[in-house]
């Protein structure tokens, strides 16, 4: 494990950030991979809905589950991941789910009916929450904090080429193919992952954890902390406006106002993709320059301006450019929160960053039913400008109540 720096993030807004990167076993670039494949699984069957539908003889509403069922398994699989994870080794229960994970990818091209395609997809689901929550927290035990932040936008370069990558290659495999020539592609890069992580790991595959029997107490134990139940209502109500608020519906607002076509929506939104992955790119630049609460204001103010843009736009063009925007803003503020949940419970940091994930999902959830039924009876204009104004007041709350003051 890489020595640590004497900087802590409980007195100042930023730690310095220096160019050199620092070293972590499992390199990084296997993390993003294996973070790419688990991307891939969440979005593989967005191009293959009426193609099932097709196949098991049912209408697009019977295999919408499919998608369901994969994301509220991962949700609540972070109950088991995080305090399994701390108490038998983060990196050995990562590397175990990746194999498990494969293993149902592959199980799903054997899948006779939709209800055993179901079953499989759920398993995805909760062996999925087992990796990237704890590479994260691995992260946050190896590499220094005025680092972290810099590293993990490295990391998630996996999940940004996931967005932008699984819709198209999975219809292009399945066009050819079928749909579980989908399922084989990524069950076979699943599988060698898992393979190069037990490779790769070398003595941290036998590095265990804390020891002890897994439980809920780390949950509590973050709940009792005040710093720790702000973070974790700041990021349900990230979810809330972000993720499951206003993001989901752009593309539906490209296709009912300005008469695109789903393909030509697809392309448009395709560009959060792109902003996303500048920031994967720049995170440690961007530390460096603005500091946490540089990154937070300006990304929330950004976030705002760009969400009322969408909202009043005169022309497709100006979304699309406001969505390319969106990406680079979005994870300005969301890096933050993200490099905050692994210091939130160090003794803990699997069950902390899980306690993240399952924030984020369960605001993620609300904003969908919240923002789709004000968007159905007042329209986009209203439902986007109302996520603008909780942006900008979140990135406020941010800056005053969960960033310690420097």
């Amino acid at each position: 494990m890489p020595s640590r720096s004497n900087c802590r993030p409980n007195r100042t807004n930023a730690c310095s950030v220096s160019d050199r990167q620092p070293a972590i076993s499992p390199p990084i670039w296997l993390m993003a991979m294996a973070a790419f494949t688990v991307g891939c699984g969440l979005r593989i069957l967005d191009p293959l809905l009426p193609m099932l539908a097709g196949e098991f003889g049912v209408g697009l509403g019977a295999v919408a589950p499919l998608i369901a069922g994969f994301a509220m398994a991962y949700g609540l699989g972070q109950f088991a991941a995080g305090p399994v994870g701390d108490s038998l080794g983060k990196m050995r229960v990562a590397a175990v789910a990746m194999a498990l994970y494969a293993a149902t990818l592959l199980g799903a091209t054997l899948a006779p009916d939709l209800v055993a395609l179901l079953a499989m997809r759920v398993l995805s689901g909760f062996f999925a929450a087992a990796t990237i929550p704890l590479f994260m927290a691995h992260i946050g035990d190896s590499v220094a904090y005025e680092h972290r932040q810099a590293t993990i936008g490295r990391f998630l370069t996996g999940m940004v080429m996931a967005t932008l990558l699984a819709g198209p290659i999975s219809g292009i495999v399945a066009e050819f193919a079928g749909w579980r020539a989908s399922f084989l592609v990524l069950g076979g890069i699943g599988a060698a992952i898992a393979l190069l992580f037990i490779l790769l790991l070398g003595p941290g595959w036998k590095q265990g954890g804390r020891g002890g029997r897994p439980g809920f107490g780390g949950f509590l134990r973050l709940l009792e902390r005040p710093a720790g139940r702000r973070l974790m209502l700041v990021t349900a109500l990230d979810g809330m406006l972000l993720f499951g608020g206003a993001v989901p519906f752009i593309a539906s607002l490209l296709i009912q106002r300005f008469d695109l076509s789903a393909a030509e929506a697809g392309l448009a939104v395709a560009g959060f993709g792109l902003g996303a992955f500048v920031y994967t790119r720049s995170a440690g630049r961007l530390v460096k320059r603005l500091g946490e609460r540089g990154m937070v204001l300006w990304g929330g103010l950004g976030l705002g301006a760009a969400l009322a843009a969408m909202a009043l736009a005169p022309a497709w063009w100006v979304v699309a450019g406001a969505q390319a925007m969106l990406g680079l803003l979005f994870f300005m503020l969301h890096g933050v929160l993200q490099a905050r949940a692994t210091e939130a419970l160090p003794e803990a940091r699997g069950t902390a960053v899980a306690g993240f994930a399952m924030s984020l999902f369960l605001g993620q959830s609300l904003g969908a039913v919240v923002f789709g039924t004000i968007i159905a009876e007042a329209g986009f204009t209203p439902g986007f400008l109302l996520a603008a104004a909780g942006t900008v007041a979140l990135a406020v709350a941010i800056n005053r109540w969960v960033l310690p003051k420097g």
